[in-house]
């Protein structure tokens, strides 16, 4: 029987040996609460260890404003201040922090939670290029090009008429976009094309030379928004031997409740939009995020200490263990792999 006690101790122990990491998990900013401590975050730390979630790449997110030097210089000192932070709690004995995918499986191997961290929103880079080297000497391992709004290197997906948004302000990517893309490569940092407009998404998997990702994002095909991935562009992820990290925002995975208030998904809604990519680009393009504490919760996937339920819902559908840790980690940390060699 699917609920029998068999199955669930069955589950339990393939969650406890895989390396679990969610990609993508905001952090309130400024007043953060300590996640060494029982918080009202989705993700602590005693949340991870409860919901055998071993490892989380926790976001510098910056809210888009301004196009001014004003604007970029706030966003980066903002940026710099939240990974060091983020870096900071981790004490080198329960947790490590991870800058590469050797340590994150170094950290499973010795029983420590991982600690990673990336930037979201390449605003806070303003012009400076140099200013996504100090990210990756923070630790950071990705960046993110835009967030909701047109920013100096990208297109948004969804764009701001309050900040003075038309519908494209650069056709997809800028050329100090490109420009950034290339020292990012250079650099050994993943480019993040959540948010990105359809054009610059693309424009991205053929100018990176390593593959590019989308660390929380869902398929156009079982939901419509502007924020999710068509059929053309999960392909273009597949040619570049790129990823789609499926992320649990109930919105991207589900539309509204034809009476109106709050769309609620479940984790099967959920797995149906791996299940859609694993079909349409295969398991090795396919991972899983939540985006908690930034817009993600699921009815039973509500915070870090329920992950055991993506694990359980992937076997009752017949995933074997060695895919359930590619779409857990062993995609991304491929990806990470493939920044590093490609860095210098």
């Amino acid at each position: 029987m699917a609920d029998s006690a068999l199955d669930r101790s069955e589950d339990a122990a393939l969650h406890a040996a895989t390396l679990t990491l969610d990609t993508h998990v905001d952090i309130p900013w400024p007043d953060t609460p300590d996640p060494a401590t029982e918080t009202n975050r989705r993700v602590d730390f005693g949340k991870m260890r409860r919901g055998g979630l071993g490892a989380v790449v926790f976001i510098a997110y910056l809210p888009q404003g301004p196009l001014t030097a004003e604007g970029h210089d706030a966003a980066a000192a903002r940026a710099e201040a939240m990974l060091r932070h983020i870096a900071g709690t981790a004490d080198g004995t329960a947790r490590a922090f991870c800058a590469d995918a050797p340590a994150t499986e170094a950290a499973k191997a010795a029983g420590q939670l991982a600690v990673l961290s990336a930037v979201e929103n390449g605003y806070a880079m303003g012009e400076d290029l140099s200013r996504l080297a100090l990210w990756k000497s923070l630790g950071a391992i990705y960046v993110t090009l835009t967030h909701n709004g047109h920013n100096l290197l990208s297109d948004s997906a969804i764009p701001r008429p309050d900040l003075g948004d038309g519908p494209v302000r650069h056709g997809g990517l800028s050329a100090l976009g490109r420009a950034a893309i290339a020292e990012m490569n250079r650099l050994g940092l993943l480019i993040d094309v959540s948010h990105a407009s359809r054009d610059a998404m693309l424009q991205a998997a053929q100018v990176s030379r390593t593959p590019i990702v989308a660390t929380h994002a869902c398929c156009s095909a079982l939901r419509d928004h502007p924020r999710n991935l068509d059929d053309a562009q999960l392909d273009a992820l597949k040619a570049v031997g790129g990823l789609v990290q499926i992320t649990a925002v109930p919105a991207f995975l589900r539309d509204p409740p034809k009476g109106g208030g709050t769309t609620q998904a479940s984790v099967a809604d959920y797995i149906d939009h791996v299940d859609y990519a694993v079909r349409r680009i295969g398991i090795d393009h396919v991972g899983m995020s939540s985006d908690f504490d930034g817009g993600g919760g699921l009815t039973d996937w509500p915070d870090a200490a329920r992950s055991g339920a993506l694990t359980a819902e992937l076997r009752r559908r017949g995933y074997t263990a060695r895919e359930i840790g590619l779409l857990w980690s062993g995609n991304f940390l491929r990806l990470m792999r493939l920044a590093a060699q490609v860095a210098g």
